[in-house]
């Protein structure tokens, strides 16, 4: 192993004045093991640092960019009424609408991880963004089902980039004390407040539209423009300090923790085999954290399988009980007010009690509730009950994200994620549409108690996803392998 050649910072790059040693070199005489390694010292850094402008620019983009791709799958259950009003597409039709882009979400999810693992995060968080945008504008402007179908291929594919992304990047630049509460903030902005957001946006959109068409292109038109406008915002995004580190770029790594306010390192600092990765992510996933990457599996199915295929369906459930297309609209907007709630909750509970154990009560309670639901009878029960649901369910699958985020080393971070949350995905778009074909065949109460069964799988399986991450430093869950 040798020295890591790290050249001397300028003033502008780390303000702190502290300078690094000329071109730096191992100490002689055994003394190898008290030498502190680039990645070491980067991480250590983060873990320990200081909120800086820097830290909430990258959060608050970070957070922009995973609102406007969290609202388009939000509001598609909302949209279905006006497809199928609009007679653009029949109910099959629109379940395959869903399951594509479900399907083009697993696909990025699980794909975006090898890429960004290997080549940086930055790079392809940009990619992802602009992808989704563009296709989500042709996507609302397309003229047949067909061509709609294929475009929400394509946009999945970027909007499944996006969400393991968003959490493995906040993660990377949060101090270990409040990295629940940072993360809880990122999904509480992007992945939360559209919820009720989404819904409202649906709302106002049939209002004034003339048309039912109007109101569903009008609606991925403004989701797809949005998207495009944080896209060009996000280019002064800086790469990740812990991908550079431990990619061989050590001195891009300390220029930007000179960006966040960090003092350079004052002594030298030396490589190991984990300064310079050449290790293949999906490997290091599958051959070091199989049990950990299958867990995630069996969590993300349920979660999504729950909050995506349930919520979809929903609305048009509602419909058919008899309520209209605007009434089922207002229920489902109250209803969707628990998921900003179970993220203000998060924000104290991830640092307060833990990860693993929000996470599992709330797949518990969630699975309860699932059962309440289906035999909930008065308009009062259906609210009040749903609300529940739908917390006890966003708190379950987000604490779960979250976690999972943080057990994978750095150089297979975005890989472990990926593939956990990939899967998952994959599996709802069956879900999608068998919960339609079940509530034909068996009703309404077997689709919820299957639901519910799965809640409880997850809550197991919660338990095998790593040691608890609370207030604990990235590398000390897991360290960066050689």
């Amino acid at each position: 192993m040798g020295p890591c050649p790290l050249h001397e910072l300028t003033e502008e790059a780390c303000p702190s004045t502290v300078r690094l040693p000329e071109p730096l070199k191992r100490p002689a005489g055994g003394e190898d093991d008290m030498v502190q390694t680039i990645e070491a010292f980067v991480g250590e850094s983060l873990d320990e640092a200081k909120i800086s402008p820097l830290h909430r620019r990258v959060i608050g983009l970070i957070a922009a960019g995973y609102f406007f791709d969290v609202i388009d799958f939000t509001v598609f259950g909302s949209l279905v009424p006006y497809i199928l009003q609009s007679k653009f597409a029949t109910g099959a039709e629109v379940a395959a609408i869903g399951s594509a882009t479900i399907f083009g979400m697993c696909i990025g999810t699980a794909g975006q991880g090898e890429f960004s693992d290997r080549f940086g995060r930055r790079f392809i968080y940009q990619f992802n963004l602009l992808l989704f945008g563009i296709f989500t504008i042709v996507g609302a402007m397309a003229p047949t089902v067909v061509m709609l179908i294929a475009c929400r291929f394509i946009a999945g594919i970027g909007l499944g980039a996006e969400q393991p992304l968003a959490f493995a990047y906040a993660g990377e630049y949060s101090p270990k004390r409040i990295r629940g509460r940072i993360l809880a903030i990122v999904h509480f902005i992007g992945g939360a407040s559209v919820w009720p957001i989404g819904t409202a946006l649906v709302l106002l959109f049939g209002s004034i539209s003339t048309t039912p068409e109007y109101a569903w292109r009008g609606v991925w038109l403004i989701i797809g423009i949005g998207a495009l406008i944080v896209w060009v915002f996000r280019f002064t995004l800086p790469e990740s300090p812990r991908y550079l580190a431990t990619h061989g770029r050590g001195e891009e790594a300390l220029a930007v923790l000179g960006r966040l306010g960090i003092a350079g390192p004052r002594e030298p600092l030396s490589t190991d085999a984990a300064s310079n990765t050449k290790s293949d992510p999906f490997s290091v996933v599958f051959r070091m954290f199989p049990l950990r990457v299958i867990a995630g599996m069996i969590c993300f199915t349920a979660f999504f399988g729950v909050a995506i295929g349930l919520g979809a369906w929903l609305p048009n459930i509602m419909n058919a009980k008899g309520f209209t297309i605007t009434k089922s609209l207002q229920y489902t907007l109250v209803m969707n007010f628990a998921v900003p709630c179970a993220s203000i909750f998060m924000m104290y509970a991830l640092d307060k009690f833990g990860r693993k154990i929000t996470s599992v009560c709330a797949f518990a309670a969630a699975g309860l509730m699932a059962i309440m639901f289906a035999n909930a009878r008065t308009e009062t029960e259906l609210l009040v009950v749903g609300f529940i649901m739908i917390f006890f369910v966003q708190v379950a699958g987000n604490a779960m994200q979250i976690f999972t985020s943080e057990v994978f080393p750095t150089n297979a971070r975005a890989s472990g994620f990926g593939w956990s949350s990939g899967v998952g995905r994959l599996a709802t778009a069956f879900i999608l549409p068998t919960i339609l074909w079940v509530q034909n065949a068996w009703g309404l109460t077997t689709v919820f108690v299957c639901l519910a069964m799965l809640l409880f799988i997850a809550a197991g399986s919660v338990t095998q996803l790593g040691p608890e991450a609370k207030q604990k430093g990235l590398d000390e869950i897991a360290p960066p392998t050689g």
